[in-house]
């Protein structure tokens, strides 16, 4: 599995973003390229410990049960759902929304697991920093592949 601790991996994932178009239409789901790159962005404030969000209700019960699909090496399902915060309704500018998520994802991978949220996460709970290179990867790479770069 990969992380984003490692630098190729940090590499990779910036290529791939590079290669998203304004008006690339995603294979499922109902973000525009903007907005995804917008919800992943949400995710690296959280990540980067800029945002500290609150636990959800459901998390405490079914967060421990399932923390583990955040950063196995399975691939998630289509439509998995998100918590309203991190759903983007708004449109974005997509230039600033590229760059403001690429910075976050340089930031969050280059300042190592001393410089990862040690917050809970709204669903999951506590996660480790190896857990957090591990799922950030992840949910990168869904969206990624979700817009088939």
């Amino acid at each position: 599995m990969k992380s984003l601790y490692n630098p190729q991996s940090l590499k990779e994932v910036l290529q791939r973003i590079d290669k998203i178009q304004k008006d690339q239409k995603p294979a499922w789901g109902k973000m525009n390229a903007s907005q995804m790159m917008e919800h992943c962005a949400r995710i690296f404030d959280y990540g980067t410990g800029k945002d500290k969000p609150k636990r959800m209700f459901l998390g405490y019960i079914l967060g421990p049960f399932v923390k583990s699909q955040y950063y196995n090496d399975k691939p998630w399902n289509h439509g998995t759902p998100t918590s309203k915060q991190y759903t983007v309704t708004e449109m974005p500018e997509f230039e600033r929304t590229r760059n403001r998520l690429t910075s976050l994802i340089t930031e969050f991978s280059t300042g190592g697991h001393s410089k990862c949220t040690s917050h809970p996460s709204p669903f999951f709970g506590h996660l480790s920093p190896e857990q957090h290179g591990l799922g950030m990867y992840k949910h990168l790479d869904h969206h990624l592949m979700q817009f088939e770069v």
